[in-house]
């Protein structure tokens, strides 16, 4: 009995909620990419909360630890939703790096130059979400679709409070 369970594959579950196949397809797709660049904030938001110095150390290292902690929860979420499609969510740093227009935090570059690039990449990410609303909603996908407006709304909060942190 275990053998078998240990050849367990992860396949196309086929859900059948209001969606045609082909976009149930499209938005797992989109949504994947979304997902991509969500791992990827999580992983520069934690970074910059390792590396921060200076007078603001102590503001910045518990603003971004609330961020890459919900980031955490969001990933597993989206990837869930992923699943709730009928489809696999992607699981390699490859893929994540190749499905996601975010790019790794400069780490040669000064603090606010890193603040500034991670307000840049939120503000990416919602709109990539932004357009995968589009597609969700275009299928009839209203979970999808609210899952990403509530994510939408979170990046730009966090881009706020960076922006607010390092305002003069």
């Amino acid at each position: 009995m275990s053998h078998a369970v240990l050849k367990n594959k992860t396949t196309d579950l086929n859900p059948n909620f209001g969606v045609s196949d082909n976009k149930r397809r499209d938005v797992a797709d989109a949504l994947a990419d979304v997902l991509s660049d969500s791992f990827r904030l999580y992983i520069n938001a934690q970074g910059l909360h390792w590396n921060a110095e200076g007078p603001m150390f102590f503001s910045l290292h518990q603003l971004t630890e609330a961020q890459y902690e919900d980031l955490a929860k969001a990933n597993d979420k989206l990837a869930e939703r992923i699943r709730a499609l009928g489809l696999p969510a992607p699981q390699s740093l490859e893929e994540f790096q190749r499905r996601s227009a975010i790019e790794d935090l400069p780490a040669s570059e000064p603090l606010e130059g890193r603040i500034l690039r991670l307000i840049d990449d939120y503000e990416a990410a919602a709109a990539r979400a932004l357009r995968t609303v589009s597609i969700a909603d275009s299928a009839g996908d209203v979970m999808t679709a609210d899952l990403l407006t509530a994510r939408i709304g979170r990046y730009e909060e966090n881009a706020w409070m960076l922006r607010a942190t390092i305002a003069s």
